[in-house]
């Protein structure tokens, strides 16, 4: 199997250390994990069907760990596993990633009634260059806001009702109504936007009762993200 395919899986969940516990299930036509972060703003779901795991259930109590344990191999490796451990092989070296009890992985709750979304923003290769690049300038910003008016949306980084240092997005958008400034996670969503980088669709929806979604596709990677409003 290649590495490459099993770092970008692990990418896309742990969103550069955002997210350390997870349970990954596979079967012989996918590979699939729901997540959620530690603060409970933002929980998600990701599948693949490039994959050669074994199947099963495998609960990954510190994901930093085991990303350090398959950067010793080569690009090429094999995978097994069995009840207490998974192991990871290239014809030189092989790792051995103890299992936790799935018992302490945190539960991810269904989403079985989501709200109307308002707006819908393209998330293309040009907002997400501009965006990661305005969360480094402003790194103190723990939010982006995003509001529309007269069917003009805007990303605003540093937002508040007082005069501040901010950036300021113009997003290609659809709006169904006037939005008024609402606020998420600009952490969480840059390691979305880094994560996600070269998907072939990619798009961000935002409601006014306080909840977002960012969802990406590739051909063989389906990624979804749910962002809470934070007030």
């Amino acid at each position: 199997m290649n590495k490459a395919s099993i770092e970008n899986f692990i990418n896309r969940y742990n969103l550069g250390g955002e997210v350390e516990s997870v349970k990954i299930e596979s079967t012989d036509s996918e590979m699939s994990v729901n997540f959620i972060s530690d603060d409970k703003t933002l929980l998600g779901k990701l599948t693949s069907t490039e994959t050669e795991f074994p199947n099963g259930e495998f609960a990954i109590f510190t994901t930093s760990q085991l990303k350090a344990l398959l950067g010793v191999l080569d690009s090429t490796v094999n995978v097994t596993s069995d009840k207490a451990s998974i192991k990871f092989s290239d014809k030189n070296t092989s790792v051995n990633y103890m299992l936790a009890d799935t018992s302490v992985i945190p539960v991810v709750p269904e989403l079985k009634q989501l709200p109307s979304f308002d707006a819908e923003i393209t998330l293309n290769d040009d907002f997400t260059s501009i965006f990661i690049k305005s969360k480094a300038a402003l790194n103190h910003s723990d939010t982006f806001t995003f509001s529309c008016s007269d069917g003009k949306g805007v990303v605003v980084l540093g937002y508040s009702t007082i005069n501040t240092n901010r950036i300021s997005i113009n997003v290609d958008c659809k709006c169904e109504n006037d939005i008024q400034p609402i606020s998420f996670s600009a952490k969480y969503l840059k390691e979305i936007l880094n994560a996600n980088r070269g998907s072939k669709s990619a798009s961000l929806k935002i409601s006014s009762q306080g909840l977002a979604h960012a969802s990406f596709q590739t051909d063989t990677i389906n990624s979804s993200y749910y962002l809470v409003q934070i007030k």
